[in-house]
């Protein structure tokens, strides 16, 4: 295939627990690039109560570059604190420019600073690592890409380093407001019905393969979150909560309409009262159908994915994090595994609606309080300190 069509192209699988099945993922092309962003000192904004800032920029960073370049064609992954994505090279001058538009938008608007780079792949396969992908089917339209070959882990590694990052620093750009069509924050954070919610980060080591690490899970769980779609799902409509007007409303004003809030307002508040109208009677309005849209939502979040690590965001019983927490400790002192684990009460949802005539929408879902953040700091500890 040709290679700018490598992602648009790539055949999907509908099965989530085939998301272990190695041999199907496929190289990106060697003239691709890495598109790296993420927040410096994210810690601090989420010990002072930012952290759904914080989601929100590591949103707009995918919202911006899809905007720009195309959704269809481009993988990505939210990781909470930022985002990745893996762009074709003709596309590069507009991601960069969309890129350089959030890391603008972070510094005047939200006041966080955002460190982005692009980094080609071939660079990181020169340092020993790849980048290799399936294709999920959330639903027809909508796509989360599934990653492997610890490519991701070295993007992120050079991004955080001066030294190495500087060939491929982006650097901000002050100009026209980065395309932020469709990234929305309207739902009050997911309560958690069972317990806590656990953001998961976990990743064999030595000989062991995922699906041997799940099941060491699910025998703690109760089910397997690879196969057990009720039981992982948090966006189902008996959670969600929506009022008017959303917490969360001024953050995406002050992002989406950074040049004229009072014009950001009046045309937020008039959709929410629409959608407010349409979620209390079921009835559509225009292009939206609130029956055909919660069907959908409920599938299309990325609290599940793989990412170089396996990445899970659950719902848990006091019982069921108790066994797991015992399970992933001593799996990690066994040298089974690495992972980082974040407790809180709540979930966070921020979403890109692109199309919602057409059903394509993504809704990003991460635990409260530092979520995956928090999770893939302790990850990164607990990698370090393993023996080889």
């Amino acid at each position: 295939m040709p290679a700018d069509d490598f992602y648009s192209d790539l055949p999907s699988f509908s099965d989530f627990s085939a998301v272990g099945s190695i041999d199907d993922y496929r190289p990106v092309p060697d003239d691709w690039i890495v598109l790296a962003a993420d927040i410096v000192r994210s810690s601090d904004a989420i010990a002072g109560g930012r952290y759904k800032d914080v989601n929100m920029i590591g949103a707009a960073v995918i919202a911006a570059i899809l905007n720009a370049v195309g959704s269809d064609r481009v993988p990505f992954v939210f990781g909470g604190d930022g985002a990745m994505l893996i762009i074709p090279a003709q596309h590069l001058e507009a991601g960069k420019k969309a890129l350089s538009g959030v890391v603008d938008l972070a510094r005047q608007v939200m006041e966080l600073e955002l460190r982005a780079a692009a980094i080609p792949v071939s660079h990181i396969r020169g340092l020993g690592g790849d980048i290799r992908i399936r294709k999920y089917l959330l639903s027809p339209g909508n796509h989360l890409a599934m990653i492997i070959g610890d490519g991701l882990q070295l993007a992120d590694q050079i991004l955080k380093d001066p030294d190495q990052a500087t060939p491929f620093v982006i650097a901000q750009i002050t100009g026209p407001l980065p395309p932020l069509d469709g990234l929305s924050c309207k739902w009050e954070p997911l309560p958690a019905v069972n317990g806590q919610i656990a953001s998961l980060i976990v990743k064999p080591t030595g000989t062991k393969t995922l699906t041997e690490i799940v099941s060491g899970l699910a025998e703690g769980l109760g089910f397997n979150p690879l196969t057990d779609d009720a039981q992982t799902r948090l966006a189902d409509q008996n959670r969600l909560k929506f009022r008017f007007p959303p917490k969360g409303l001024g953050v995406e004003v002050k992002l989406a309409f950074a040049k004229n809030k009072l014009k950001g307002w009046l045309e937020a508040s008039v959709v929410c009262l629409l959608f407010l109208y349409s979620y209390t009677t079921g009835r559509r309005i225009g292009p939206f159908d609130p029956k055909k849209y919660f069907q959908e939502l409920g599938t299309n979040t990325d609290h599940r994915k793989v990412g170089d690590s396996l990445q899970l965001v659950l719902d848990l019983t006091p019982k069921q994090l108790a066994a797991v927490q015992v399970y992933l400790e001593d799996a990690y002192k066994r040298g089974d595994l690495v992972y980082g684990l974040h407790i809180s009460d709540e979930a966070l949802m921020t979403c890109f609606v692109e199309d919602i005539g057409k059903s394509k929408h993504i809704h990003f879902v991460d635990g409260a309080d530092g979520g995956l953040s928090l999770a893939a700091t302790q990850f990164k500890a607990r990698q370090k300190a393993q023996p080889v």
